[in-house]
C-alpha cells in the first residue's frame, strides 16, 4: 500500500512556489494559484486520513520551516480554494490571481462566484477592480431574469446587463431631492466610464443633448450611446421623478427618430433606457415595446 507523506508534499509545493515567485515575475501569480490548489487538495486528502485539525498541525510546522505567512488561516484558504474549484459548477482555473480568489472564496452562491469570475476575465479586472464591483453589489443589482439566464447559460440580451438601481457617483453635498435632470447628467458625464459599466459591456459615448428636429420643434436627447456588441444605438433619458406614462411616449419618439434617420440597415433597432428616481410597476406593466427599459438610479459617494 502506497503511503503518502502529505506534509512533505505540501512543504515541497510551497518551497517550489517561493523559489518560482522570486524568478518568474510574469507568471508567478498564475503559478501560485495552481500551487495553492494542489496544496488544498493535499490538505483535503490528509484530513480524511488524519483528522480535521491537520491544517493546524501542518501550519505550526510550515511557519517555522518555510515561511511565517503559511499560518492556519492561509492554509485553510488553500483548502477552500480547492473545494471551490473542484465544484463542477464553478468555472475552471482561469486567468485569475490568488488575490482575486481570496475575495471569491467567502461567497456561498456559486452563480454569484461565476459571475464575478466572468467579469474579471471580460474586463481584465485587478484585485481593486473586483473589490469595487463586489462592494457595489453588482451581481445583486442584476435583474432576477438575468441571474436565471446566467445560471442556465442562456443567451444574454442588452437589457439583461443593465443594473437596477444604476449607481451614479456624486462627489457633491447635493442629495437626491436637490438635483435637477441637468445636474444628474453632469454627474454622469463627469464619471462616464463608471456609468457605462453600470449599463453593461460594449457601450461607447456619442453625444449629450443630441439635437433632433421633429416638425417645427427642436428636441434634445439627454445622452446618445452606441453599443458595439449589440450593434445598436441607445437613447438615454434622465428623470428625477417617478416614472410617468409620458416618459414612455417621449423616449419612444426619440428612439424611432434615431431608427429612421441615423440607424444603418445592418444595425439593430435602437434601445431606449429611462433612468428614473423611482420606477412605477403599473406603468412598466403596460410597456409594449421590449426595446424600452426603465431603471432607477441611486447616488453614491
Amino acid at each position: 500500500m502506497l503511503i503518502i507523506d502529505y506534509y512533505k508534499s505540501i512543504k515541497n509545493e510551497l518551497i517550489n512556489d517561493e523559489i518560482y515567485s522570486s524568478v518568474k515575475d510574469l507568471s508567478k501569480e498564475r503559478h501560485r494559484v495552481i500551487t495553492y490548489y494542489n496544496v488544498g487538495k493535499l490538505l483535503s486528502d490528509a484530513g480524511k486520513h488524519y483528522g480535521k485539525d491537520i491544517v493546524g498541525e501542518y501550519s505550526r510546522k510550515l511557519v517555522v520551516e518555510v515561511n511565517k505567512k503559511f499560518n492556519r488561516k492561509t492554509l485553510y484558504r488553500m483548502k477552500q480554494l480547492y473545494n471551490l474549484l473542484s465544484n463542477e459548477k464553478v468555472a475552471p482555473l482561469e486567468r485569475l490571481l490568488w488575490s482575486h480568489y481570496k475575495l471569491l472564496i467567502p461567497m456561498k452562491d456559486i452563480n454569484k462566484i461565476n459571475y464575478y469570475i466572468m467579469q474579471v476575465k471580460n474586463r481584465s479586472l485587478s484585485k481593486r477592480g473586483l473589490e469595487e464591483i463586489i462592494k457595489n453589489k453588482e451581481y445583486e443589482r442584476l435583474p432576477n431574469k438575468t441571474k436565471e439566464k446566467l445560471a442556465n447559460n442562456e443567451l444574454i440580451k442588452i437589457e439583461d446587463n443593465i443594473k437596477n438601481p444604476i449607481l451614479i457617483k456624486n462627489n457633491t453635498n447635493n442629495n437626491d431631492e436637490e438635483i435637477s435632470e441637468k445636474y444628474l447628467k453632469h454627474l454622469i458625464l463627469d464619471n462616464l466610464s463608471s456609468f457605462l459599466k453600470e449599463l453593461g459591456n460594449g457601450y461607447t459615448y456619442v453625444d449629450s443633448e443630441y439635437p433632433i428636429n421633429i416638425g417645427d420643434d427642436n428636441h434634445y436627447i439627454d445622452i446618445l450611446l452606441y453599443n458595439i456588441d449589440y450593434s445598436c444605438y441607445v437613447v438615454v433619458e434622465l428623470k428625477v421623478t417617478k416614472l410617468k406614462k409620458e416618459h414612455i411616449g417621449q423616449i419612444e419618439v426619440y428612439k424611432n427618430y434615431i431608427d429612421k434617420h441615423l440607424k444603418k440597415r445592418n444595425q439593430n433597432k435602437t434601445i431606449g433606457i429611462l433612468i428614473v428616481k423611482e420606477n412605477n410597476k403599473f406603468i412598466i406593466k403596460y410597456i409594449n415595446d421590449n426595446n424600452i427599459i426603465s431603471r432607477e438610479y441611486k447616488l453614491i459617494k
